[in-house]
């Protein structure tokens, strides 16, 4: 039988929701795997709106599962309604929305909170031993939830290919183990099953992005 793998989403677009890229080779990736994916996404407001020309937020006003909508094609879920025990893995992609709408990541770094819904479902996959993939700025979830868990989000230095370098550092006083890793890499942290790799964590092609995201999906296959 297709494995049935959860993708959480945190609305739709870089600044303000889920990376469409990311979001997009995640899906592509489980669908060539003969993967099945079930997207789910929290009904709740966005932290705010950002004109992705201007980069500068608006005063408009949208819901995540609404938004998160357009990249399932309206084939999304209200992440309440999530059931781990028919679900064989979970991966979240990044974008700023994993640091604004499913955490307050962006505003509190390491003494963020999670949303509930976010928070249980990554305890339920974790306590089932499911694995969990995390991509971008995502597994700074995991650094907060999983003390003692090994992640990469690329590099600890910041420099022009690693703008975001800083993140690793916030994730180390989490007390979590960060390992350094190239875009195209993935780590496995086979004792908490989790799996990650950098993706637009690093200034890359989109190719590069694309491969590393492939190789994270793979091997949340090989652990389901």
């Amino acid at each position: 039988m297709a494995k049935r793998v959860a993708v959480v989403l945190a609305g739709c677009g870089v600044f303000d929701g889920s990376e469409i890229h990311e979001a997009s080779a995640v899906l592509v990736h489980l669908s060539r795997e003969g993967a099945q994916a079930e997207v789910y996404a929290p009904n709740i407001p966005q932290m705010h709106v950002v004109d992705h020309v201007k980069g500068q937020p608006t005063q408009e006003q949208r819901n995540v599962l609404v938004e998160s909508a357009r990249i399932a094609r309206g084939n999304v879920k209200d992440l309440a309604t999530l059931d781990v025990k028919g679900l064989d893995a979970l991966i979240i992609p990044g974008g700023f929305g994993v640091a604004k709408n499913l955490s307050t990541w962006a505003t509190q770094g390491k003494n963020c909170s999670i949303s509930k819904e976010v928070e249980g479902a990554l305890r339920a996959f974790h306590a089932a031993r499911k694995p969990i993939g995390l991509c971008c700025i995502s597994p700074v979830l995991a650094a907060k939830m999983f003390p003692g868990c090994e992640v990469t989000v690329g590099h600890d230095t910041e420099c022009e290919q690693w703008p975001y370098a800083k993140t690793a550092e916030a994730m180390k006083e989490l007390g979590c183990r960060h390992v350094n890793s190239k875009v195209t890499e993935v780590h496995v942290d086979t004792r908490n099953r989790l799996v990650t790799t950098s993706a637009f964590m690093c200034n890359a092609p989109i190719h590069d992005v694309h491969d590393g995201i492939g190789k994270m999906v793979r091997e949340v296959l090989r652990l389901a």
